[in-house]
């Protein structure tokens, strides 16, 4: 049969059944949208939530001191583990799976500009912190630098909320903060980043000074934590395991006590976000499927009013000599038809549904919604089946019809 005449006798079938093909087509069109839109959601958010953890820095591993559970070689349980400055130039020399490390000192402390004053987290660190994090000074300013911290300058950095708080829209580098009562120049405000999770305060709330500039002032004997990266995201579990092997060794603590030092590897959160979000998107695409799958019953349905109707044509095409994968073939393709309308109606209106949601500036809580390509084979393989077993029972048993019978039966 010509694709001329299948077309004309599929769109003769629309006519004929108007009000029961519209909702056949509807269904497929409104399974279409739930599922597109549902994956687009949890795409869009997924990418926001990993966005918003990388905030924190890139496969990073924040480490401080804990206290010990368990005796060890004549050591008391319930020892306090302190972290010093020279456990980062020890982690750094042993611990080969470490690429950039640097220490942080912490505290909250008093820090105003004339009449403008906070309580913000002043930290203490190294230069490659900034790497390490993700702290990157906006234009015209600068970081902590090598300079920095063998002068023990008195410099600083702002968080860019925090530099608003205290300056307004005034320029802020070169001017002169007091932390405490003691003056320091600012030579850099961060750039502006999307931050959801801390440790101790979002970033745009700091203030970060050099480290030796640090204990100069301040006199901490102990640090808050070291923040370390490793050279391969894939080496974080062995960098930690090692990491507690040597300062097991330095404060004589059982390596394998995990309370003994805690550490934060924000590479096994990307992992987890990744299933979490991978199981998230599964459960949406099963959801957004049922509806679909009510289409695609509804689909069947019609096809089989079909081929009741059309037993007689049936009939006279056999006895004309059409095969049975010709009968096959017709009811397939007209089944395709429909579900391939209501496909293209459905991703139409479900691409302009994501289009009008992304105007919103929702996106820092939701993300933007994105019809990725995994987004569309999903869609597009759930419709294929569908079209296909949709189609094919109704096919199978028309293409099965005695000839005599059909002409029996239809005259």
């Amino acid at each position: 049969m010509r694709i001329s005449t299948l077309i004309r006798d599929f769109f003769a079938d629309l006519r004929r059944q108007k009000l029961r093909s519209a909702l056949t087509i509807l269904g497929i069109t409104w399974g279409t949208v739930a599922v597109v839109t549902l994956l687009a959601f949890g795409v869009g958010l997924g990418a926001q939530m990993k966005k918003n953890a990388r905030g924190i820095g890139n496969g990073v591993a924040i480490l401080s001191g804990g206290e010990t559970t368990v005796s060890f070689r004549g050591f008391p349980e319930g020892r306090q583990i302190n972290l010093v400055a020279d456990d980062v130039a020890l982690l750094e020399r042993e611990v080969s799976q470490i690429g950039r490390i640097s220490p942080e000192y912490g505290r909250w402390e008093a820090v105003s500009r004339g009449i403008n004053a906070a309580t913000p987290w002043v930290t203490g660190i190294d230069p490659v912190y900034s790497e390490i994090r993700n702290v990157f000074p906006a234009a015209g300013g600068r970081f902590i630098n090598q300079l920095d911290i063998q002068n023990r300058r008195r410099v600083a950095m702002l968080g860019n909320e925090l530099k608003s708080l205290l300056f307004g829209d005034e320029n802020a580098v070169g001017k002169e903060i007091l932390i405490g009562s003691t003056p320091f120049v600012v030579v850099g405000v961060m750039k502006e980043k999307t931050q959801n999770s801390s440790y101790q305060s979002r970033d745009q709330d700091r203030v970060f000074i050099p480290a030796t500039t640090y204990e100069s002032v301040y006199g901490d004997r102990h640090i808050a934590r070291i923040v370390y990266q490793p050279t391969d995201p894939e080496l974080a579990p062995d960098a930690s395991r090692r990491a507690r092997e040597v300062l097991g060794q330095k404060y004589r603590f059982d390596p394998t006590d995990e309370d003994a030092l805690n550490i934060w590897d924000t590479s096994e959160n990307m992992k987890m976000f990744k299933y979490i979000f991978m199981g998230f998107n599964i459960f949406l695409g099963i959801v957004g499927s049922f509806t679909l799958v009510v289409g695609g019953i509804g689909v069947a349905n019609i096809m089989y009013i079909v081929v009741r109707e059309r037993t007689r044509e049936i009939g006279v095409r056999r006895a004309l000599g059409a095969r049975q994968k010709d009968i096959l073939a017709q009811v397939l393709l007209e089944t395709v038809f429909i579900v391939a309308i209501g496909a293209v109606a459905g991703f139409l209106i479900s691409l302009g549904l994501v289009t009008l949601v992304g105007l919103f500036p929702i996106e820092e809580f939701v993300g933007t919604p994105t019809i990725s390509t995994p987004v569309l084979t999903a869609t597009l393989t759930l419709l294929s089946a569908i079209a296909l077993l949709a189609g094919m029972f109704p096919a199978l048993k028309a293409s099965k019809l005695d000839p005599v019978e059909c002409l029996r039966y239809g005259g």
